[in-house]
């Protein structure tokens, strides 16, 4: 039987711009796994923003990254990417973290070459490695997986800071010291995404963040472009903290939830959400009062 690593690997290979959208939590990974999509990308902005209440500026640990792993890994039979921002230090860290998470249930880990601490790729005053740096990461990623088929996603926010030209050739550099696939952080412009695939032989990420620098030309063009996947990590954290502000303001204007009810879930969609009538049926099974 396929493992979720080798067919994540398939789907990549595809340059079909596979959908992947961010999960922070395990009842984020069920919803997508529910609604159809292929993979879940395991966001580290949103592990900082709903497991800590913080913004994206490398304060979410290894042990906290890999516990929320597990938990997803536990509920969706779905390919886990996992974001492991900068592999939380030096080659040494990598080679804990790669070890970690793969353990955790990762089927893919992305690593970029942003200094320690990292900020959210949109963000302003980002800094990055040397490319010589970086690709020690890689190598030890490389080495220290024990499932070959378990993808090393090179991401490079070199294009804020040095320029496209430069972060096209991190990314080659990058790919020479063998990753699987790599990720170019926010172009600014649908020119600068059309190059990403044509410049770079392996399978490309693009990270499409409402709000954010890179426009969203649709998934249409972005596979005509010849990305492999299309990462939107954080519309489902974003939609939740405007619901949920929503309906608690209902609730606190109104004394009540009767205006809110439209933004709410049932309650019977949130029990099979969870899988409610599964736990239901192994208290049966394992059951004396039958």
């Amino acid at each position: 039987m396929p493992t979720t690593a080798s067919v994540l690997k398939k789907a990549m290979q595809a340059r079909r711009a596979m959908i992947v959208p961010g999960a922070a939590n395990a009842l984020f990974a069920r919803i997508v796994e529910d609604l159809g999509f292929e993979a879940v990308y395991v966001t580290g902005a949103g592990v900082a923003n709903m497991k800590l209440g913080v913004p994206d500026i490398g304060l979410c640990t290894v042990k906290e990254l890999a516990e929320t792993t597990t938990e997803m890994a536990d509920v969706t039979s779905l390919p886990l990417i996992v974001d492991m921002d900068t592999g939380f230090g030096n080659p040494l860290n990598v080679v804990r973290s790669v070890g970690l998470l793969e353990r955790a249930g990762a089927s893919a880990l992305q690593i970029e070459d942003q200094v320690f601490p990292k900020k959210c790729g949109h963000f302003n005053g980002k800094e990055v490695i040397s490319a010589a740096e970086m690709i020690d990461k890689i190598k030890a990623a490389v080495d220290t997986r024990r499932d070959h088929d378990l993808q090393i996603i090179a991401r490079t926010d070199a294009r804020a800071i040095e320029g496209m030209d430069a972060a096209i050739d991190r990314a080659q550099a990058y790919i020479e010291a063998g990753a699987d696939a790599t990720f170019v952080e926010a172009p600014v412009n649908e020119a600068e995404l059309a190059r990403i695939p044509v410049d770079l032989a392996v399978p490309q990420f693009a990270n499409i963040v409402h709000g954010g620098r890179t426009p969203d030309p649709g998934q249409a063009a972005l596979a005509q472009m010849g990305f492999g996947v299309v990462l939107y990590a954080n519309a489902a954290l974003q939609a939740a903290i405007h619901g949920t502000r929503l309906a608690l303001s209902v609730l606190k204007s109104d004394g009540n939830l009767d205006r809110a009810a439209p933004m709410l879930a049932g309650f019977d969609e949130r029990q099979r959400i969870v899988g409610k009538p599964d736990w239901d049926a192994i208290e049966q099974q394992y059951s004396r009062k039958k």
